[in-house]
């Protein structure tokens, strides 16, 4: 997640399965911003969103091959340019000799690189997210799904999108991020809230 400023509309599932079918169903009412919240990964939420494989890995690659290359050199510098040892008989220049530690520079950097890479495309560290000022968004981590629709998307329209999120099965909808709460809004929170007090 960018560190940006997100606002848009969230609905609260109570099933994975409910969750799954609202996000397929609106992307094929053509809308595109879609983020999921669950409490364990789901792969079929994850095509349902549209994302697809991660590109991680086409970045780290030229980091793997770099480190190898890089360790290779270095063994073949020390052990058969300056300062080439006859032991046995064996050549300076032994490439299996080279091979364990050609391979393992190669995965400590792809690890290292991937650390690194991750964090920057996922805006970390981000110790706050508007998302968390969703009423009962803790329980995405316990029991409850949570599908956001950013304002950005094409498609948003607040009031459309809150309705179709209703009629697709949200128990809860709520507003997202930087803009204001109407006083109903405010209203209904109030009122929600000494429900579940009493």
């Amino acid at each position: 997640m960018r560190r940006t400023q997100q606002s848009g509309i969230v609905g609260a599932f109570d099933t994975p399965e409910a969750i799954i079918r609202a996000a397929h169903e609106l992307r094929k009412s053509g809308y595109r911003r879609l983020e999921g919240y669950t409490p364990y990964p789901l792969l079929d939420l994850e095509r349902a969103i549209g994302r697809g494989r991660s590109r991680i890995g086409f970045v780290v690659f030229p980091f793997a091959i770099a480190a190898a290359a890089g360790a290779y050199l270095v063994q073949w510098w020390t052990n058969g340019v300056d300062y080439p040892l006859n032991a046995g008989g064996r050549p300076a220049h032994a490439p299996p000799a080279f091979v364990p530690a050609t391979f393992e520079m190669a995965v400590l950097f792809s690890a290292l690189s991937a650390c690194v890479i991750l964090a920057i495309w996922s805006g970390l560290p981000a110790l706050w997210q508007p998302i968390f000022e969703v009423p009962g968004f803790e329980q995405a981590s316990v029991d409850k799904f949570f599908l956001a629709i950013s304002d950005r998307d094409p498609a948003f329209d607040r009031e459309a999108t809150a309705r179709k999120l209703t009629e697709l099965g949200a128990s809860r909808v709520e507003p997202l991020g930087v803009h204001p709460a109407t006083d109903a809004e405010l209203d209904e929170r109030l009122e929600r809230r000494e429900g579940e007090e009493s």
